[in-house]
């Protein structure tokens, strides 16, 4: 009885994927060679069979790479959302490419570009070298004058490890840094969305003791209050984060410390 009811199954009406007809999605990407300086940007086309390929914008841009142009640079790493190397713009939207879905309307051309208002070193590549000097000065790490009794862990209560909830996940892609006029005009001396959230990261950690060194470094007409909350940081987060939220929390400590 079993194996009849097995025998009627094995027919799968799905497998026949080679009828399909092709769904060819046109995909224009920027391109730009430092080894060739004198050639101007340009946007350039390629097609993706859809039924071919993977449903996120980097599965579309790795078949380009690896079928049609091998000199197409980009960057890209975990492919999870969570090493935030595939940072660009895509259909004017900062965002991770391999958390982006395919748009199927194969009638529109998706544009893309690298990060905006950043140096390219080439193609999807930005420059993010002034970026990660930012994070760098705000010492993105644990600072104490004591050590804990036990020679152990720095322990905290449940509450005040809840508060760093919505803070820590940032991957430093820089997709809210970019999208900030603010930052856009000013990202010599304003420290950005995402570089101020792990500020404030550092700042609420119960752990940490070096607040009041790093309340000083903030306070300063450039640093922090070049932020107008336009909130295009959190409407572009890639992974749900609110920058805009944390920036007005640093602000609140200031004006009331």
């Amino acid at each position: 009885m079993i194996k009849s009811v097995l025998r009627q199954r094995i027919p799968f009406r799905g497998l026949a994927t080679s009828a399909q007809q092709p769904a060819l999605k046109k995909f224009q990407i920027y391109r730009w060679n430092p080894d060739t300086p004198e050639v101007e940007p340009q946007m350039k086309t390629y097609e993706v069979d859809l039924n071919q390929c993977g449903p996120m914008v980097l599965d579309a841009i790795l078949k380009i790479k690896n079928e049609q142009d091998s000199t197409l640079t980009f960057r890209r790493s975990c492919r999870e959302g969570i090493c935030g190397s595939c940072a660009m713009n895509i259909g004017g939207i900062n965002t991770l490419a391999c958390l982006c879905k395919i748009d199927k309307d194969t009638s529109k051309d998706t544009k893309i570009y690298p990060l905006p208002h950043m140096f390219v070193v080439r193609d999807l590549v930005p420059d993010l070298t002034h970026f990660y000097k930012q994070y760098k000065s705000i010492q993105p790490y644990l600072q104490r004058e004591t050590l804990p009794s036990d020679g152990r862990e720095n322990l905290q209560s449940i509450e005040d490890r809840a508060k760093l909830d919505g803070l820590y996940e940032c991957i430093l892609c820089a997709c809210c840094s970019t999208s900030c006029p603010s930052y856009w005009w000013n990202q010599q001396e304003y420290l950005g969305p995402a570089v101020l959230m792990q500020a404030y990261r550092w700042l609420i950690d119960s752990r940490d003791e070096a607040t009041k060194a790093r309340k000083q470094m903030l306070q300063n007409s450039m640093s922090l209050y070049r932020c107008h909350t336009i909130m295009n940081c959190a409407r572009t987060c890639p992974k749900g984060l609110n920058p805009g939220r944390a920036i007005a929390e640093i602000k609140k400590q200031l004006a009331f410390d």
